[in-house]
């Protein structure tokens, strides 16, 4: 079964960031009114996340989330729908939520690349993901194994090995 669709109201934006980070599809809105929100997540079927007492009343799809630390929230999604992933999956944009393609660079991209992407990695077979809609670039790399290993604690399970 899918995870569900969420949207994450800007009570929870951490917590959206790691659902991304582990594919799920999770919309992030900020600076927009409880009727807005209510509006966009009956339009688009998504299940609201929210620390917000009366909205989750007022939604009938929502997961409240009480505690304001990351690891707490997790749980309580984790509680609430058990086939959420709990490793990290290049499938979703961190930064917008939009989806991730294997991504192969030109040949000539000598200094046009984006900081920071490892290349020397990259031309021998390290795996480029780029966001459709922002172009973001993303690769597994140490950062990937902290999130998986920071979930699996939170869980209080081992993580898994790649």
């Amino acid at each position: 079964m899918a995870p569900p669709r969420w949207l994450a109201d800007e009570m929870v934006g951490r917590l959206a960031r790691y659902l991304r980070l582990v594919g799920c599809d999770t919309v992030y809105v900020r600076g927009v009114s409880d009727e807005e929100i209510l509006s966009r997540a009956k339009t688009e079927g998504r299940i609201l996340l929210t620390r917000d007492r009366e909205l989750a009343r007022r939604t009938p799809r929502a997961v409240l989330i009480a505690s304001p630390h990351l690891a707490d929230q997790w749980r309580a999604v984790r509680a609430a729908h058990p086939e959420v992933p709990s490793r990290v999956r290049p499938e979703r944009c961190t930064e917008c939520n939009g989806r991730l393609a294997l991504y192969v660079p030109p040949p000539d991209r000598a200094g046009t690349g984006p900081a920071g992407v490892p290349w020397e990695r990259v031309d021998h077979g390290l795996a480029l993901y780029r966001c459709a809609e922002c172009g973001h670039l993303y690769w597994e790399g140490s950062h990937t194994a902290a999130v998986d290993a920071r979930i699996a604690a939170w869980e209080g399970t081992e993580p898994r090995a790649p």
